[in-house]
């Protein structure tokens, strides 16, 4: 399973979905200026990310079982 290409780019997308809430987390603790201007458009994208990695993960699960 490992070496299958459709499960090594949802771990890819999954990775991306936790890096883009770390962003947004941090920027939330820190505040000031960057989390003023940046916090909408990065829960935005964890948003877009996070269906991206949905998608995959239920092609994996759909085209390991069948």
């Amino acid at each position: 399973m490992a070496s299958d290409p459709l499960f090594i780019i949802m771990i890819i997308a999954m990775l991306a979905v936790v890096g883009i809430l770390m962003v947004g987390i941090g920027g939330f603790a820190k505040g000031g200026e960057f989390n003023r201007k940046h916090a909408n458009r990065i829960m935005r994208y964890r948003i877009y990310a996070q269906f991206v990695a949905v998608i995959l993960i239920l092609a994996v699960v759909y085209f390991t079982r069948g």
